[in-house]
């Protein structure tokens, strides 16, 4: 990957937008919603505190995360899509048979 995020930022690359409604009905682009979790790619080293000391970042690369709405910077990078948000932004990791689905 050619993005490094700094400090205590993430790189997430973002599921798939959902393309029909839970009653099998085709949804337009415009009436799909914002994927809110994904995959994390990379992981900064992490927070600077005031003590000068690093406080590191509580996900992994691999994990899938929830995130808010609106949370975070999307950004393209060789035609792909990806997030780059802060560790704060991040509001809980997907595990087991959840994760497997979120992918």
């Amino acid at each position: 990957m050619k993005l490094q995020p700094l400090h205590d930022r993430i790189i997430v690359e973002a599921a798939a937008k959902e393309e029909k409604s839970a009653g099998g009905i085709i949804l337009p682009d415009t009436a799909q919603e914002k994927p809110q979790k994904g995959q994390v790619l990379a992981v900064g080293p992490g927070k600077r505190l005031d003590s000068g000391k690093l406080a590191p970042v509580d996900v992994k690369t691999g994990d899938v995360v929830l995130y808010g709405k609106y949370s975070g910077t999307e950004v393209t990078v060789d035609g792909k899509d990806y997030v780059i948000l802060r560790a704060e932004d991040v509001l809980a990791v997907l595990e087991g048979a959840l994760a497997g689905a979120a992918k």
